[in-house]
């Protein structure tokens, strides 16, 4: 009898929890609303409960569905805040402080997450950190094999104490927003370190491409061949060797190696294809958002033929995105830049970067001049977080600015034995930064490549070479850390380039800064 009263009672304590209304995690205070927009809000409730929402004078109801789920959409409200966002049902909950003006997703792998105290001039940008109405919630890494309806994560305004953390890319991306546009910007900050593009697309739009499909029943291979045992002893001697070579490397002063990473089960690597998608994007789904931000494929990178698939993975992710949360929101990404990377991967990757900006709502941030040879990691995150806004900015917006890119490239033809390169974005003309014009390589059908003389004629470079008579093609700053300075007049670089479409076997006998 006294255990069935102990159960009865429990049972009874639950139950007003699960009639209880309750919102997902990234509707909490200091929230952003996108301004202009009819948004969602959405949580679970009692099946068949009212619900009603009201913020900023405007009250939405509805009821919630079999399965406990509700969502209203709310009218488009004016930028401004605060406000008081209350939710009602048989209980209230209120979400204080709530803004509204821009929101922007930045998503990505470490590029995107690095922090603004790893990036340069930290403590310059802490103390400049004062921007309330500048906001960031960052979702909490989590990868999983099946859609997850919530996250974790708080939002955060900009102050001394809280910019640290914040994802860098994003942050200098979202305060010149918030400084040119003079309204309140949230900023959601969902990356992972060392993750490959097809973890953040989901399995059903991977699954209709059979190039990917592959890669999942790779995946399953390994998965089933997976002895936890067998991976453990396996680790155990990867740290030993490691401990090892980090001794010596410590005590010749040298650069410690990378430390293994410990073993994980296949299916619930952060790699695994979906993953990051079913984990950090399903529970954001379908937060209101103008748009996206991307800095990722360092980890697509490793070869030629990996660099070429990611030409149809980014525009499959963008498609995905957008039908997910319905409608062609604008779309741009970071352009891999300059570092010793040996191969052709990293060339072909940005190559796959710049064929994508034939999607529609597209833009690029070319970072050619601003990385670091030696770390694939650059502190400079304040250029990256401009050019991005540049192209926000001038195209998302329409506001005037110098230009939204770096030049482009426009066509080619053959005179003589020349090449006559055509550029888009050349706002103010076509620039040779500091000197003379270089990066250039031509070949003839022999498909050998030579250093390539080039001069600027209007809003066209004239590329030959006296050891290539009859030249027909023509790259730009094709290879992992070049030595080139093709600019146009508003300070942007020129995005790497080819006019041909050889297999890529070889790096061009290009001089290269290292």
């Amino acid at each position: 009898m006294k255990k069935q009263l102990i159960v009865l009672t429990l049972v009874l304590s639950i139950l007003p929890a699960l009639a209880d209304v309750r919102l997902p995690a990234i509707f909490s205070d200091h929230l952003v609303l996108q301004r202009d927009a009819s948004v969602a809000v959405w949580g679970w409730a009692e099946p068949g409960e009212e619900v009603s929402v009201s913020v900023a004078g405007e009250t939405q109801a509805t009821k919630a569905g079999k399965d406990g789920k509700w969502m209203v959409k709310l009218a488009k409200l004016k930028a401004g805040g605060p406000h008081t966002m209350t939710v009602k049902g048989k209980n209230t909950l209120t979400v204080n402080d709530v803004l509204v003006g821009e929101v922007w997703l930045g998503s990505g792998q470490s590029n995107m997450a690095m922090t603004v105290q790893s990036s340069k001039d930290f403590e310059q940008e802490k103390a400049a950190a004062n921007f309330p109405k500048l906001r960031m919630f960052t979702v909490d890494r989590n990868p999983q094999r099946t859609p997850q309806a919530d996250c974790k994560g708080s939002w955060k305004l900009t102050t001394p104490e809280n910019v640290g953390p914040f994802s860098a890319a994003a942050y200098f991306f979202g305060r010149e927003l918030h400084q040119k546009l003079g309204v309140p910007v949230g900023l959601i900050n969902s990356s992972y370190g060392g993750t490959d593009i097809a973890a953040w697309t989901s399995e059903d739009a991977q699954m209709k491409v059979p190039a990917l499909k592959a890669a999942f029943e790779k995946w399953a291979k390994d998965d089933a061949a997976y002895v936890p045992e067998k991976a453990k002893a396996n680790f155990e001697k990867q740290q030993a060797t490691w401990k090892e070579a980090a001794k010596k490397a410590r005590a010749a002063g040298k650069q410690i190696p990378r430390a293994p990473r410990p073993p994980v089960q296949p299916r619930l690597s952060q790699n695994h294809p979906a993953n990051l998608y079913n984990g950090m994007i399903v529970p954001i789904l379908p937060y209101g958002i103008r748009g996206a931000i991307w800095y990722q494929g360092e980890h697509n990178s490793r070869d030629a033929a990996s660099g070429q698939l990611y030409g149809k993975q980014l525009p499959l992710l963008i498609k995905d995105w957008r039908t997910r949360w319905g409608c062609e929101f604008p779309f741009a990404w970071v352009q891999l830049p300059n570092f010793n990377r040996p191969g052709d991967g990293w060339m072909v990757v940005r190559e796959s970067m710049l064929k994508s900006l034939a999607v529609p709502k597209t833009g690029m941030a070319i970072t050619i001049d601003i990385g670091d040879p030696t770390n694939i990691h650059p502190t400079n995150k304040q250029d990256v977080g401009k050019r991005l806004a540049l192209w926000a900015l001038g195209t998302v917006y329409g506001e005037k600015v110098p230009a939204i890119s770096g030049p482009l490239p426009a066509g080619h033809k053959i005179r003589g034995n020349e090449i006559v390169l055509s550029f888009a974005h050349t706002n103010g003309g076509l620039v040779a930064k500091g000197g003379a014009l270089k990066g250039f390589v031509v070949a003839g059908e022999d498909k050998q490549w030579r250093p390539a003389t080039a001069r600027i004629e209007g809003d066209k470079v004239v590329v030959s070479s006296a050891d290539v008579p009859k030249p027909v093609a023509a790259r730009y700053a094709w290879t992992d850390n070049p030595d080139c300075n093709l600019f146009n007049g508003a300070g942007l670089p020129a995005s790497p380039f080819r006019t041909d479409n050889w297999p890529c076997e070889q790096p061009p006998t290009q001089p290269q800064r290292r």
